[in-house]
């Protein structure tokens, strides 16, 4: 039976390229997102390749939502090998750390912390079975760089960022990878993207972000390395030197 790579917040950008650079090395893709239309989309354009593809649409805001779609993906493939997390809906804003209260956080801790956390201890149990399997969580600058202005989104990816550094220590023994993308850029194509242009995201950062847009194929290699040389933890970009 050949691996499933399931892309939670599947869309346009890399989520699109993920499931193309994993389809060329024969895995199936699951396509996990909220709008149906969406997914049915890049599955057609998955199968124009020849990539076995299908979609589950899935509200990833909701941690409850977690296992019942994983549920759904095995009835359809069997199996879960690799788990990619990415989910940045257009127009999620940055929240000064001084405006932010428990009610504004809260919906921010559910999509990138506990969703993830659902996830991975739904599939983690498999991929120890198999000795094999992978973990990867994308986040952005302002959960490893902390600046004034920003934060609402950061200090929960900054949370999804340790739970998987520590993840990767615990599994990484049992054959199962972890790992972290850490981005300070606009991914092309994305939904983000389309909803903030770089000059825009310039502005609102004091200029730390925007200069940077990356290429989701080139991106999506990247990931695929992550994966299969399992020599670091976290991907930065731009990288920091030691």
């Amino acid at each position: 039976m050949s691996q499933v790579v399931a892309i939670f917040g599947a869309g346009s950008g890399l989520g699109t390229a993920l499931g193309r650079r994993f389809g060329r090395e024969g895995f199936r893709v699951a396509l996990i997102a909220r709008r149906a239309d969406r997914l049915r989309t890049i599955v057609d354009e998955l199968a124009a390749s020849g990539i076995e593809a299908a979609a589950f649409p899935a509200d990833l805001s909701d941690p409850a939502n977690a296992r019942p779609v994983i549920d759904a993906v095995r009835r359809r493939f069997g199996r879960i090998d690799v788990v990619s997390y990415q989910p940045l809906p257009g127009g999620t804003a940055f929240i000064p750390a001084a405006e932010l209260d428990a009610a504004r956080l809260a919906p921010l801790v559910n999509l990138f912390l506990l969703t993830p956390v659902e996830i991975a201890h739904a599939v983690l149990p498999e991929m120890k079975e198999r000795g094999d399997g992978g973990f990867i969580v994308t986040g952005g600058f302002t959960a490893a760089d902390p600046q004034p202005h920003i934060s609402g989104i950061g200090p929960a990816m900054s949370a999804i960022r340790n739970f998987v550094l520590s993840l990767n220590g615990e599994v990484a023994d049992a054959g199962v990878y972890a790992g972290v993308s850490t981005l300070a850029a606009l991914i092309r194509n994305s939904e983000s993207y389309a909803a903030m242009s770089p000059e825009d995201l310039a502005v609102v950062t004091g200029g730390v972000t925007g200069l940077h847009v990356l290429d989701p194929d080139e991106l999506a290699e990247t990931y695929w390395r992550l994966y299969t040389e399992r020599d670091r933890v976290e991907y930065r970009f731009p990288e920091i030197d030691a």
